[in-house]
C-alpha cells in the first residue's frame, strides 16, 4: 500500500511539473474585444529627428485611456523586427511603436550608431509632445532592443532619466568587434567581410565603423555600469559573449538586473513564446 501511494504521489508530481513546464511554453491568445469609441488600430508615424523624418508606426491598444508604451529598437540592419511581440503586447493593452533609424529602410538622414541612440531620445520626445492624441502614458515607457538595438537600448536609457526599464535581447556590444584587429582599415575590412555592408543603410560601411575605432570606450557597454545603476534591465542571450559585460553592469546595478543565456539562435527562433512571456512579465513588474 505504501509503495502504491509513493508511486502515485511521484506520478502526480511528475505530471504537475511537466504540465507547468508545458505551460511555460504556451501562450493563450484571443481576439481583441472591439472598443467602438476608441478601437485598437495601426497608426502611421513620421517622427522628426534632428531635421530628418523617421518612418514608423504604432500599434494602438484598445480603449480611449492612455496606455503604457513599448518601444521596439531593431538591429543591424533590422531584418528581425519582433512584431509578434508587438501584437501580443498590444493585446495586453500596451501601445507599441516600431520605427526605422535615420538612414535605414527609407528613413531620412544619415545612418550611424550614435544617431540611432539619439533617434530613440527624439522618438520619446515626440511621444511626450503627442501623448494626448496618441493616448500614450509617458510615465510608463519601456525600451526593447534586439542585437544592435540592444546596444542602442542600453545607451539610450542613459539619456532618458524618466525611463526605468530596458530589455536587451542578444545585445551587440560593438566594441568587442575591435578586439582582434590592429588597425582601422583592418577593422572596416573585417566588418565588410562579415556581411555588414547593407544597401538598406545609406552610409558607407567605412563611415559607420570608423567612429567605433576612434572612440572604442564609448562603444563598450561594460563601461556603462554606473550610468545604468538605477535602471531595471534584462539581458538575454543565445551565447556567452556578453557574460563579462553583464557581470560589469550587474555589479553596479542598484535596482534590478537579470542575465540569462538560452539555447537558441540569434533571432530566438525556437523560443518566441518563452521570450514573449518573459517580456510581458518584465512589462508588468
Amino acid at each position: 500500500m505504501m509503495k502504491f501511494l509513493v508511486t502515485t504521489i511521484f506520478a502526480v508530481l511528475f505530471f504537475n511539473c511537466s504540465f507547468a513546464q508545458t505551460q511555460n511554453d504556451t501562450l493563450v491568445l484571443k481576439d481583441i474585444e472591439w472598443d467602438q469609441t476608441s478601437s485598437a488600430s495601426q497608426i502611421e508615424l513620421n517622427i522628426p529627428s534632428d531635421k530628418s523624418l523617421l518612418q514608423g508606426f504604432m500599434y494602438k491598444a484598445n480603449g480611449a485611456q492612455k496606455h503604457p508604451l513599448l518601444l521596439l529598437l531593431h538591429g543591424y540592419p533590422g531584418n528581425e523586427r519582433n512584431l509578434d511581440l508587438a501584437q501580443v503586447a498590444r493585446a495586453r493593452r500596451w501601445n507599441v511603436i516600431y520605427f526605422n533609424y535615420r538612414g535605414s529602410w527609407g528613413s531620412q538622414g544619415n545612418f550611424s550608431f550614435e544617431n540611432c541612440v539619439q533617434d530613440v531620445v527624439n522618438v520619446v520626445s515626440f511621444c511626450k509632445k503627442y501623448s494626448d492624441s496618441l493616448q500614450i502614458d509617458t510615465s510608463n515607457i519601456v525600451l526593447f532592443g534586439h542585437s544592435m538595438g540592444g546596444w542602442v537600448c542600453l545607451k539610450a536609457l542613459q539619456r532618458l532619466p524618466g525611463i526605468k526599464k530596458g530589455f536587451a535581447l542578444s545585445a551587440w556590444n560593438i566594441y568587442d568587434d575591435t578586439k582582434d584587429v590592429k588597425s582601422e582599415s583592418e577593422f572596416v575590412a573585417k566588418e565588410k567581410a562579415n556581411g555588414g555592408d547593407y544597401f538598406v543603410l545609406n552610409t558607407p560601411i567605412a563611415e559607420i565603423f570608423k567612429p567605433v575605432w576612434n572612440n572604442k570606450q564609448f562603444y563598450n557597454l561594460a563601461n556603462d555600469g554606473k550610468a545604468l545603476a538605477g535602471k531595471q534591465i534584462i539581458m538575454l542571450d543565445e551565447h556567452n559573449g556578453n557574460k563579462e559585460t553583464a557581470e560589469a553592469l550587474k555589479a553596479e546595478n542598484k535596482n534590478y538586473f537579470d542575465y540569462e543565456v538560452w539555447d537558441t539562435d540569434h533571432p530566438f527562433t525556437n523560443k518566441r513564446v518563452a521570450l514573449i512571456k518573459l517580456v510581458l512579465s518584465f512589462l508588468n513588474k
